[in-house]
C-alpha cells in the first residue's frame, strides 16, 4: 500500500470539524509514524508558506524532490496542504503535537527540520518570516541553537559552514578522532538508518544534500591538515 493511500485513510479517520493538527496524536507508532513524518512536512511547508506570503512553483518542485508524488496521488497531496493552509490551528500547536509524537531531540525532527529549509530555499529567498518561522519550529522541536544555525549554514547560500563546525568536531582535535567523527556521521545518515528511525522511503532525499556536505567538509578538514 503505498504512503498516499495510507495519508488519505489518515485524513479520513478525522472526525468532522476536527483540525488536521490532531492527526499527529493518532499516528504514534511505525509504519504509521512514516505517513505522520510525511504529513507533517506538508502541513508545516503550508504553515510556511503562509509565512512568506506565497507559493511558488519551485516550492511545488522541492516538494517533489523531497515526495515523489505519482500523478494519481496528488489530491491527497494537495488535500493535506490545503487543509493545513485553512486549519485554524498556528503552526505552533502543529509543531508542539509533531515533537510530542516524535519527541523532542529526536533524529526524525532534525530530518523533517531539513526537508522545511530545502523547502522555503526552493525558490533562491531566504525571507526573514521564514527564519523566524522556522527558528521558532526548531525551538520547539528540541533543535539546539548550535545545531540550527549549522542548518541554516548549510542552506542558505550567504552563510556557508565551517567545515570543523559540520562535523562537530574542534580544529584542534586529532585527526584520527576528526575521521572516527565523519565515519559515524556517514553510517547515521546511511539510507538504512534512516528507515530504521521510520523516515519513510520517499524522503531519503532529505539525507542526500547532508551527505554532500558531511564528504565536502571531511575533504577540505583532511586536504588542510595534510598540507
Amino acid at each position: 500500500m503505498s504512503i498516499w493511500v495510507r495519508i488519505s485513510e489518515a485524513l479520513s479517520s478525522l472526525a468532522s470539524g476536527e483540525g488536521l493538527s490532531t492527526v499527529f496524536d493518532k499516528l504514534r507508532t511505525p509504519p504509521e509514524r512514516s505517513v505522520a513524518f510525511t504529513i507533517a512536512v506538508i502541513a508545516l511547508s503550508a504553515k510556511m508558506a503562509k509565512a512568506d506570503g506565497l507559493v511558488t512553483r519551485d516550492e511545488v518542485t522541492a516538494f517533489r524532490e523531497v515526495f515523489q508524488i505519482a500523478q494519481g496521488d496528488e489530491a491527497g497531496a494537495a488535500r493535506v496542504f490545503n487543509l493545513a493552509r485553512t486549519d485554524v490551528a498556528g503552526f505552533e500547536e502543529y509543531a508542539t503535537r509533531i515533537s510530542r509524537m516524535f519527541g523532542s531531540g529526536s533524529d526524525m525532527l532534525d530530518d523533517l527540520m531539513e526537508g522545511l529549509f530545502h523547502i522555503a530555499m526552493a525558490d533562491g529567498t531566504y525571507h526573514p518570516n521564514e527564519d523566524q518561522f522556522l527558528e521558532r519550529v526548531a525551538e520547539i522541536f528540541g533543535v539546539a541553537p548550535r545545531d540550527f544555525q549549522v542548518m541554516r549554514s548549510r542552506f542558505v547560500p550567504d552563510a556557508m559552514p565551517d567545515p570543523y563546525t559540520v562535523l562537530d568536531v574542534h580544529p584542534d582535535d586529532p585527526i584520527d578522532d576528526i575521521r572516527a567523527q565523519y565515519r559515524r556521521m556517514v553510517r547515521e545518515n546511511h539510507p538504512d538508518q534512516m528507515i530504521a528511525r521510520g523516515v519513510p522511503e520517499e524522503a531519503i532525499k532529505l539525507a542526500e544534500k547532508r551527505m554532500v556536505d558531511i564528504n565536502r567538509a571531511w575533504e577540505e578538514i583532511s586536504r588542510t591538515q595534510t598540507l
